[in-house]
């Protein structure tokens, strides 16, 4: 029988508890212990960007992160980025700007995203760019991406 560990996460603002193995993802854990099935797991090789979670603000990858080592700290996943009066402005850009195809990229872009313009509030084309470029999607060609990136900026300002 595996020796499991107690772990307990701040998770979009709501404490959680699981009990996991000491070699179970932090993607794994939220996806299977608490349900938070918005993460989504791509090429787990912390590659493509699809697992990227906010752990104290900050993008990582949830498929190369040990649930263990994050215990006691506070992670943001898609499903805690809108607020208490709907979509984020980072959402609500990818939406009005087609900046999704299949959607399955989409919450990893969001939460890079958000970090992104969070420390980089008005980017050049070229800071867009190299701000989106840990993130892989198949389908859109980027194009619509780095639009919703320049909206959501605009939409931010707006509520600033």
């Amino acid at each position: 029988m595996p020796v499991t560990h107690e772990i307990t996460l701040v998770v979009n603002g709501v404490a959680r508890r699981a009990e996991v193995p000491a070699r179970r993802l932090l993607s794994d854990c939220l996806r299977q212990d608490l349900g938070l099935t918005g993460t989504h797991v791509g090429c787990e090789h912390g590659v493509c960007g699809c697992c990227t979670v906010l752990l104290d603000g900050e993008p990582v990858r949830s498929c190369l992160t040990f649930a263990v080592t994050v215990d006691g700290r506070e992670i943001t996943t898609v499903e805690g980025l809108a607020g208490p009066d709907g979509m984020s402005a980072v959402q609500r850009a990818f939406a009005e700007c087609h900046g999704l195809q299949c959607g399955f990229c989409t919450p990893g872009f969001l939460c890079t995203v958000t970090a992104f313009l969070r420390d980089n509030p008005a980017p050049t084309d070229e800071e867009v760019l190299e701000g989106i470029s840990g993130n892989l999607c198949r389908c859109t060609g980027y194009q619509n991406i780095a639009k919703a990136v320049h909206r959501a900026a605009e939409l931010l300002a707006e509520e600033s």
